[in-house]
């Protein structure tokens, strides 16, 4: 299928603009996702309908919290993926076809059937996930759309890179993203995910003036971006650029796939990037992948009332009411009724 956003350059070059990368792909060659391809001057992408994962999925999974905690979502994925992070927990499929000689893997299906098992299997939300969705732009972008018209949530878990030309075509279609921000600082974005930072702060600014509602993650890495100035400075920019009332998920990290040299975060230190989130005025601040010991739940801000109590990926309670906190009738940042 030919992709969507790409120039044709002289000589049969083209210019892929669907991510920040914007790679100039010669001839008979491949974008750095390896998913998309120039076919004699016209790019196509590899990977439309050839799904590599298709689950059902709690929302909190994701993470999401703020988007009808408890519901159910359609996650699916094809392979590729348009960084490199050293430490990607899912690289198995996200960089399949750099590590495989260009492998492209995955079972036919087609944007009505995707939204058609989410229906059956009860499902309120899609979310577009495990590799990166910019990649499958194309397959997102149908998708979400039949997906909107069967009163179907959307939702991107992504890395934050696409372009803006590409969240300018698909900005409506979208609920929700959690996007990760890796580090603050542009040296580890290079070193270890072969990106940048600044194009993913521009993507979190957009979402959240399109009115999309933005959770963020943060991978804590041992020595590589645990340090409290950074963690201050990327909570300082959740508070300020994109509001307090923005979730942040600090997610605890395991050694993996070519980040094997790094000890498993330390607990303490997800205590400590809590703090620093809350010493930046976040309102909502949640741990992940330490059982048993997360931070979970979710608290009024204005009067500490327990509104949505979690144990995993499981509700045990919901107060929300309309939206507002039952107690003192703050408004509480999310969508957390289906009207």
């Amino acid at each position: 299928m030919e992709a969507y956003l790409y120039k044709r350059l002289k000589q049969d070059k083209v210019r892929c603009d669907l991510c920040s990368h914007r790679c100039v792909i010669e001839p008979g060659s491949r974008g750095r996702c390896q998913v998309r391809e120039n076919r004699q001057g016209s790019l196509h992408t590899l990977v439309y309908g050839r799904l590599i994962a298709g689950n059902v999925d709690p929302i909190e999974k994701k993470p999401v919290f703020h988007l009808l905690p408890g519901h159910k979502s359609y996650s699916v994925a094809t392979v590729g993926c348009n960084f490199k992070c050293l430490f990607c927990q899912n690289a198995d499929i996200a960089q399949m076809p750099q590590d495989n000689q260009g492998t492209i893997a995955g079972r036919r299906a087609d944007p009505q059937q995707v939204v058609d098992v989410a229906l059956a299997t009860g499902c309120r939300s899609i979310a577009y996930t495990y590799t990166e969705p910019t990649v499958f732009f194309e397959f997102v972008h149908d998708t979400a759309r039949l997906a909107q018209e069967a009163g179907l949530k959307n939702v991107l878990v992504t890395n934050g890179y696409m372009s803006p030309e590409a969240l300018e075509i698909i900005k409506d279609r979208v609920d929700a993203a959690n996007v990760d921000l890796k580090s603050f600082r542009d040296e580890f974005y290079q070193t270890y995910c072969a990106a940048h930072l600044e194009p993913v702060k521009q993507t979190l600014r957009l979402m959240k003036s399109y009115g999309i509602l933005v959770e963020v993650t943060t991978l804590i890495i041992p020595g590589l971006n645990d340090g409290p100035e950074e963690l201050s400075a990327l909570a300082r920019f959740l508070a300020n650029d994109l509001g307090k009332e923005t979730p942040w998920h600090i997610s605890r990290f395991h050694p993996t796939y070519r980040l094997t040299d790094r000890p498993a975060t330390p607990v303490q230190t997800l205590v400590k990037a809590w703090e620093i989130g809350r010493q930046a005025g976040l309102y909502h601040i949640y741990t992940g992948n330490v059982p048993g010991q997360a931070e979970e739940n979710t608290y009024c801000h204005s009067c500490g009332k327990l509104l949505v109590e979690r144990w995993g990926f499981g509700i045990r309670s919901n107060l929300i009411e309309n939206g507002r906190c039952p107690e003192c009738k703050q408004k509480i940042y999310g969508v957390f009724s289906a009207g």
